[in-house]
């Protein structure tokens, strides 16, 4: 018994942690040719459709994103259960094409950083109603974690699209 007591939360701390920096993310993203910076600033309509999609208030008023041609990165956070879980999304022509979990700091739920579970969102995309076009199956006893990554996809892909819109002409 003594032993499953020193076990169990060695367990927990070893799914905390930095999984992928940001500079490794953005490689891969980009073949190690990562393109500059961006941000888009959030306009009210902007802020009240991450509201719809997160379930909560989104307070950053700007995101940062890194761009080149259709493609597109972003790192978002969101909380899981208590602690923010910072997610990389790289979206190519309107679709998912990999989420990467960068940093998980939960004590549950970090089963979603395995490709096992990322791999559901390759190819998804929005649909009219803004949400995702694949259905994603979660994870016993993650739900929470599931949930945040579930939204920063649904997010980052109205992000894209939002950039992409505001380079047309009018």
């Amino acid at each position: 018994m003594l032993l499953l007591a020193l076990v169990l939360p060695c367990k927990a701390l070893l799914a905390k942690g930095e999984y992928l920096t940001q500079e490794d993310f953005l490689a891969q993203a980009f073949n190690d040719a990562s393109p500059e910076m961006h941000q888009y600033y959030l306009q009210p309509a902007d802020k009240k459709i991450a509201q719809d999609i997160l379930g909560h208030r989104f307070k950053p008023f700007r995101v940062r994103y890194w761009l080149n041609a259709q493609r597109s990165a972003w790192i978002l956070e969101e909380i899981g259960k208590d602690q923010p879980i910072t997610i990389g999304v790289v979206i190519d022509t309107n679709q998912i094409e990999q989420v990467r979990i960068l940093v998980f700091r939960e004590s549950r739920g970090w089963e979603v950083r395995f490709p096992a579970f990322t791999r559901q969102f390759e190819a998804a995309r929005l649909d009219d109603d803004r949400q995702l076009t694949r259905t994603i199956n979660g994870i016993t006893g993650a739900t929470l974690s599931v949930t945040a990554v579930r939204a920063v996809a649904r997010l980052a892909l109205y992000l894209h699209q939002q950039i992409l819109n505001a380079d047309k002409p009018a």
